[in-house]
């Protein structure tokens, strides 16, 4: 039974984590407003009340207004909740930007580096903002495959923003007896872990495409952590976070799991398919593939050591050969693990 409340929250953009997030927010109690970006599209999820291309089987809620229209989704809502592929956050936030104002709560789900500037999210959508009266942006962001949370598998997420109050309103509008809502303030941490596992999830996938067993996935899941912490404590990150849901947990479910595209396209990479061959083949965003590119940018002008990185980058667009990446991995310069992990994020901080 649905708790009396009448906060609205709008859902912009309706793949299956979109969709998934609407379900949710309106099991919660909200009254919950889902864009979709074609009016044929809002017509079929309206009239079957099944996204039958990005999350079939689930039943779409029929007290969930479906529209193509930004303006009356967004209008009057407390929580703005963007869930689109993160290299076109900055697109439809600039379609937004004119319904939306300093007083509601404005959050991205989508999970990413902008491959054109290497900023993150939340910096992304600050600069299309561009006013300091919007301080209550944030992310949704943690270890959450839509197929689950759709179906109401109990599952844990995690809200950041810089407005403590703002992230506490999202919180209690969100969170139910399917979906534990924990607030976090490590805004740039939880970013770059919800973004970087996807490249992670890449290299496990390979791994098991080239038919590697348990111990060279733990390697790469614990080993990939560490990558994973370094890149965030160079940007200011706490290091306690990417032991966390958003960290650790969001690393495991993505690297392990059936669901996951990002592992799933690294399979294919590891039995030999290119890349081209791969995005031809599904119609899913593999976010992995474009934050594996900005994160090695960034890692570079930021000289940030991340050599799992480097070699999903050098398969994905220089040619290399899985075997061959996996060979310059294992004959690395011997190092104390120690020295770079748990140091190194604290020398950097320092």
């Amino acid at each position: 039974m649905k708790r009396e409340m009448s906060n609205k929250i709008a859902v912009i953009g309706s793949g299956g984590w979109g969709t998934a997030l609407a379900i949710i927010a309106d099991l919660a109690g909200n009254n919950v407003s889902l864009w979709v970006r074609t009016p044929h599209k809002a017509e079929q999820l309206r009239s079957t009340r099944e996204n039958k291309e990005y999350l079939p089987g689930v039943q779409i809620p029929a007290s969930i207004t479906i529209s193509d229209d930004l303006t009356s989704t967004i209008r009057g809502a407390m929580i703005v909740l963007f869930v689109v592929p993160a290299q076109a956050l900055r697109e439809i936030m600039e379609r937004a930007k004119p319904f939306l104002d300093p007083h509601q709560i404005i959050l991205c789900a989508s999970k990413g580096i902008e491959r054109s500037t290497q900023l993150l999210m939340s910096q992304v959508m600050a600069e299309v903002l561009a006013d300091p009266v919007f301080d209550r942006i944030g992310v949704l962001t943690g270890p959450n495959h839509a197929e689950e949370v759709g179906r109401q598998v109990p599952s844990a997420t995690v809200i950041s923003t810089l407005n403590r109050e703002a992230a506490r309103i999202a919180q209690k509008a969100l969170i139910s007896s399917h979906f534990r809502v924990y607030t976090n303030d490590d805004l740039i941490g939880v970013q770059v872990a919800g973004a970087m596992k996807n490249v992670i999830a890449l290299a496990a996938g390979i791994s098991d495409g080239l038919g590697f067993g348990d111990n060279t996935k733990a390697a790469l899941l614990t080993r990939g952590l560490a990558e994973i912490a370094r890149l965030g404590v160079a940007l200011g990150a706490n290091p306690m976070t990417f032991s966390g849901l958003a960290g650790m947990g969001d690393l495991i479910a993505t690297c392990t799991s059936r669901h996951s595209r990002n592992a799933k396209a690294g399979r294919a990479l590891g039995e030999g398919k290119t890349l081209q061959e791969i995005l031809d083949s599904t119609n899913m965003v593999v976010e992995g593939v474009w934050t594996t590119q900005a994160a090695y940018q960034l890692a570079d002008s930021l000289n940030v050591e991340l050599p799992i990185t480097r070699q999903v980058y050098a398969i994905l667009f220089e040619g290399k050969s899985a075997r061959e990446a996996v060979i310059d991995l294992m004959e690395r310069d011997a190092t104390r693990e120690e020295e770079s992990y748990i140091l190194s994020s604290y020398l950097l901080r320092s």
